[in-house]
């Protein structure tokens, strides 16, 4: 639940308004060129580079930082940010800009100026959406028919106007459970091996919350962005600035506690897991599957050293403990946690004890999304589809994690309730589904399925701890009105309330409470 959104759908009200923020004026010309040079040159090269099976081939991105938080790294502010596929290169401009999280619109339009220079601002519509818990987002909606209309009051020739083709209205796709189609923008079509790619009319600006990159390495989260748009997982990155990025708009709605459970969704859910655990790599040759265990072996294919990665659960959540402050700046938080939580050494020792526990079940290290809270699932109703935004915390984890983590967001985040826990029976047929994507194949076994029950609900429980000990970093550095000490006493309360259960199951065991 760490992402920038509690509940990410593309709602919001407009506005026009904004002050100053920071911009460097004497570079933005460069990036300019940079934009207009790169534009056309990368949608073609999406296309070319995903003609071989759609896999990334290149040692470009880099686990030297994966596992290191950022606070203060010169080498991102450049002019682009470049990753080789192959011999291959994408550049995705870097905007000299800083954006202030209080004045989100104004930074916005500056940063058009930039990527978008074609763009009229007066015929641009700016959307803040609710309910951010890490980050700031804004959505600009370039309306060229709402230009239409003003030129047809200007009495502009009727030959003229026809020359430019008409674009329907935005309209915000209505929730699954109603029957109503709503007009949105619609893809150009998915195709094996291509990325996706969507309306040009539409961006998304997020502007990184305080502090955060105490908990996100930014450098990181770019690279994870353009690789899963490489697999065609991902929307097209436009830009990085200097506190966030302008990245492609995802027609949809995201899932909410209802939503998540109807049966034309949820199967998409698991399908769409199931392939990125299936089919990312990092690097040639990596090594995934089996457990937590760092091995390094020669791939016959390439020729290379291929590493087995520590997974994400262990790395962040250490470092997240390291960072927990044993005395707060506020005093009324400080008073709320030190009695459960400080010294924080007693929770990094319940961890590290569900860590040695959760280790033996040898649960496949995949590449992971690892925050697939709702409000990071946005469901196209038009084309039946699911696409998953934000990776800030993507890399490398336990297969089960990534999906106890996802029952665990099934209980909500703005009125979370546990009761809501996905009950066995749905987390059956669920995982099947997941099964088949991910194995490629039908005939999957109970036996396969009720092991996998256990992992996975087990590693719920690393969930909980996870988030926790975020909540609790939150709860020190974000400006964001948002009660992270009330959260992380959820998610621990959760648990402890959990463990015992959660612990005890067995495969052999769960079969027999099923009959």
């Amino acid at each position: 639940m760490g992402t920038e959104t509690k509940s990410n759908s593309y709602t919001g009200q407009i506005s026009t308004s904004g002050g100053n923020p920071k911009v460097m004026k004497d570079s933005l010309s460069l990036v300019r060129q940079t934009v207009n040079q790169q534009s056309q040159s990368n949608q073609n090269q999406y296309q070319n580079d995903n003609d071989n099976d759609n896999h990334l081939n290149s040692n470009s991105y880099s686990n030297a930082t994966k596992n290191q938080p950022e606070t203060n790294n010169s080498n991102s502010e450049q002019n682009s940010t470049s990753l080789t596929k192959e011999s291959k290169k994408i550049i995705v401009p870097f905007v000299p800009i800083f954006v202030e999280e209080a004045d989100v619109i104004q930074g916005a339009k500056e940063l058009l100026k930039v990527i978008r220079p074609n763009w009229d601002l007066a015929y641009v519509e700016f959307k803040s959406f609710t309910d951010g818990i890490t980050n700031k987002l804004v959505g600009c909606f370039h309306k060229p028919a709402t230009k239409l209309k003003k030129d047809d009051e200007n009495d502009v020739d009727t030959d003229d106007k026809q020359q430019e083709p008409y674009v329907p209205p935005i309209k915000v796709e209505e929730p699954p459970v109603q029957e109503d189609e709503e007009e949105e923008f619609t893809a150009n079509g998915e195709t094996d091996g291509l990325p996706l790619q969507y309306s040009d009319n539409v961006v998304l600006v997020r502007v990184y919350g305080n502090k955060t990159d105490l908990l996100i390495d930014r450098k990181a989260e770019t690279q994870n962005f353009l690789l899963l748009h490489t697999y065609g997982l991902a929307p097209s990155l436009y830009a990085t600035f200097k506190n966030g990025l302008v990245y492609e708009y995802v027609p949809g709605t995201t899932l909410n506690t209802e939503s998540v459970l109807c049966p034309e969704i949820w199967p998409l859910v698991a399908r769409r897991m199931a392939e990125m655990h299936r089919k990312v790599r990092k690097n040639v040759g990596d090594i995934i599957g089996g457990g937590a265990t760092a091995a390094v072996a020669t791939s016959a294919d390439t020729n290379v050293d291929a590493v087995k990665p520590l997974p994400m659960i262990w790395t962040k959540t250490q470092s997240f403990l390291d960072l927990v402050p044993e005395r707060f700046s506020d005093a009324e938080k400080h008073k709320r946690v030190k009695g459960t939580f400080l010294p924080i050494g007693r929770l990094r020792e319940e961890f590290n004890s569900l860590y040695k526990y959760l280790v033996a079940l040898d649960s496949p290290i995949v590449f992971s999304h690892n925050d697939l809270l709702l409000g990071n699932v946005v469901y196209t109703k038009s084309m039946k589809t699911v696409n998953f935004i934000d990776y800030e915390y993507a890399d490398y984890n336990f297969q089960a994690f990534d999906i106890g983590n996802h029952f665990a967001e099934m209980c909500g985040v703005d009125e979370v309730d546990y009761t809501r826990y996905p009950k066995r029976e749905f987390q059956l047929q669920w995982l099947r589904v997941y099964l088949e994507e991910y194995l490629q194949r039908t005939n999957i076994q109970s036996a396969e399925v009720d092991w996998l029950y256990v992992q996975v609900n087990q590693f719920a429980l690393a969930s909980h701890i996870f988030w926790t000990v975020w909540s609790l970093l939150q709860a020190e550095h974000s400006t964001i009105d948002f009660d992270y000490v009330g959260y992380a006493f959820l998610r621990y309360n959760e648990y402890l309330a959990r463990k015992e259960e959660f612990l005890s199951l067995t495969a052999a065991a769960s079969q027999k409470n099923n009959k």
